[in-house]
C-alpha cells in the first residue's frame, strides 16, 4: 500500500515503519548514480527529532544503500523500489511549511537513509532550498559514497553525521560488506574544509566492541579539530522484524544489547584518546 498524502509527499511516519515495494518500477539500486533532480525515492520523515543535529528537526529518510550493515535496522531502505517516489518540489513545500517551527526552535533539516548519497542530485537540491529558508542542515551518512558531495553539495551543508561503524578495516568488512578507506578519506577531507561533524559509533557486543577497534576510530577520530563529539550508539533489536519479514539472514538474532557498563567502557576509550564522547 502506498502511503502518499494528497500533495505528493510520503505521509509523516517512523523510521522504524516496515515499508515494501512502494515503487516496483524504481531502478536498482546497485551502480544507481542518483542524476535526477526532479524527484527521490524516500522511505519515511519524522518531526520533532532532538537528537539528529542541533535543535527539533525533520528527519527525511532516503531509500538506496551500498552497505549492507549486519546490525541494519532500516533494511527496507537498502532498495529504491521500496520507497515511495515523490517530486523535489513537493518535498520542498512541505519542508517550507515546517520551517518557521524549526526556525524558532533552533533546528532545521537531517537527511539520512538508508544512504543520502546514493540520491545525491535530489539531496542536493532539497539541502539548497533547506539553506534558502534559513534551516541548519545535516546529513547523516556513512562517508562510503563521500567523493560524490562535491564542494557545491558539501557547502549547504552544516553538520556531518558520519557514521564510522568500524576502525578496524577487517571488521569493517565484516560489519558492513564494504571497505573502511571511503569513510576515512571523506573524514579526512571534512576536516581539511572545518566542516562540522559528529561521529556515530554503533557499539555491538561480539562485532564492534573490541577495545583495539574502538581504540583505531578513538585515534582516527581524536586529531580532528572539527569533530565536535562522538556519539556512542548501542546497538538494539528494534529493527530485527524486518530481517524476518524480508527474508533476510538476520546473524544478530542473539545479540544483547550492551549494558551500561560496555557503553561507558567505549566511552572511556574514546575519552582517553582525547575525544568528546557521549
Amino acid at each position: 500500500m502506498r502511503e502518499v498524502e494528497g500533495d505528493g509527499m510520503v505521509k509523516v511516519g517512523s523510521r522504524f515503519d516496515l515499508r515494501t515495494n512502494q515503487a516496483p518500477d524504481a531502478p536498482e539500486t546497485e551502480g544507481f548514480e542518483g542524476p535526477k533532480e526532479t524527484h527521490g525515492w524516500v522511505h519515511s520523515y519524522e518531526t520533532g527529532s532532538t537528537v539528529d543535529g542541533p535543535g527539533v528537526r525533520v528527519m527525511l529518510f532516503m531509500s538506496g544503500c551500498f552497505l549492507r550493515c549486519q546490525y541494519c535496522h532500516n533494511p527496507d531502505t537498502w532498495h529504491l523500489k521500496d520507497g515511495t517516489v515523490i517530486e523535489l518540489s513537493h518535498a520542498i513545500k512541505r519542508l517550507r511549511d515546517f520551517a518557521p517551527a524549526l526556525r524558532a526552535m533552533g533546528g532545521g533539516l537531517t537527511i539520512s537513509g538508508g544512504e543520502p548519497l546514493v540520491q545525491i542530485g535530489f539531496t542536493r537540491g532539497l539541502f539548497a532550498a533547506a539553506k534558502s529558508m534559513g534551516l541548519h542542515t545535516a546529513l547523516d551518512t556513512s562517508g562510503f559514497l563521500g567523493h560524490r558531495a562535491d564542494d557545491d553539495y558539501m557547502k549547504n551543508v552544516d553538520l556531518v553525521l558520519l557514521d564510522i561503524k568500524s576502525g578496524d578495516p577487517d571488521t569493517y568488512r565484516r560489519v558492513t560488506g564494504a571497505e573502511l578507506a571511503p569513510t576515512l578519506r571523506f573524514a579526512e577531507r571534512l576536516n581539511a574544509m572545518g566542516k562540522a561533524v559528529w561521529v556515530r559509533f554503533v557499539l555491538v557486543p561480539g562485532l564492534t566492541d573490541a577495545p583495539d577497534n574502538i581504540r583505531k576510530v578513538a585515534d582516527f577520530v581524536a586529531p580532528m579539530k572539527n569533530v565536535e563529539w562522538v556519539e556512542v550508539l548501542p546497538f538494539h533489536q528494534m529493527g530485527a522484524f524486518k530481517w524476518k519479514s524480508l527474508g533476510l539472514d538476520y546473524k544478530l538474532a542473539d545479540t544483547p544489547t550492551p549494558t551500561q557498563d560496555q557503553v561507558q567502557a567505549a566511552l572511556e576509550i574514546f575519552r582517553a584518546a582525547g575525544c568528546r564522547a557521549r
